[in-house]
């Protein structure tokens, strides 16, 4: 049976995609370490490990699902074999495909990004259907939490290289 924190989740701020996170994924660490047992602070701690949570294999998937759909997008325009840069996945779907399609067709590599964080952010809204105050829901807390580090990276870096790089780590 799932372990409740109730008091934990609701003292959390909201996040917003666009927003600047209100305080660092370690320090949300350090504030989740005091009021959660060994295991689930494990799995925490972990964000992307699916031996953990059904929910961390799903989110997995769909990163994967969604590379390899840019993958077949990108390698199709340049008339490349995608087939050695794909990862083993299931059936992406449409909705998948039509996400990468539109990150591909924007001319701007950085709103391209930005489209992509969206719809992860997207995917994680529809993860938390159902979770209130579980361990899932702090998962879906720190994934998002990243996705907002990381665009408070992009928009302080100071210079164009910067930036790209920070696009290049993704």
């Amino acid at each position: 049976m799932s372990s409740f924190y109730t008091y934990l989740i609701s003292s959390l701020p909201l996040l917003r995609f666009g927003q600047p996170p209100p305080f660092s994924y370690v320090a949300f660490l350090e504030e989740c370490a005091e009021f959660i047992p060994a295991e689930d602070f494990k799995a925490l701690s972990n964000p992307v490990d699916p031996t953990h949570l059904p929910l961390v294999k799903e989110i997995n998937c769909f990163e994967v699902m969604l590379a390899n759909e840019l993958v077949k997008i990108r390698a199709a325009s340049r008339k490349v074999n995608p087939e050695k840069y794909l990862r083993p996945d299931g059936y992406a779907g449409p909705s998948i495909y039509h996400i990468a399609l539109s990150a591909h067709r924007n001319p701007s590599p950085l709103e391209a990004e930005r489209y992509l964080d969206q719809e992860r952010w997207n995917y994680l809204e529809e993860k938390s259907f159902g979770h209130y105050f579980d361990l899932e829901v702090l998962i879906i807390y720190a994934h998002k939490l990243l996705i907002l580090e990381r665009w408070e990276r992009i928009n302080s870096a100071p210079s164009r290289s910067l930036l790209e790089e920070a696009i290049r780590q993704r």
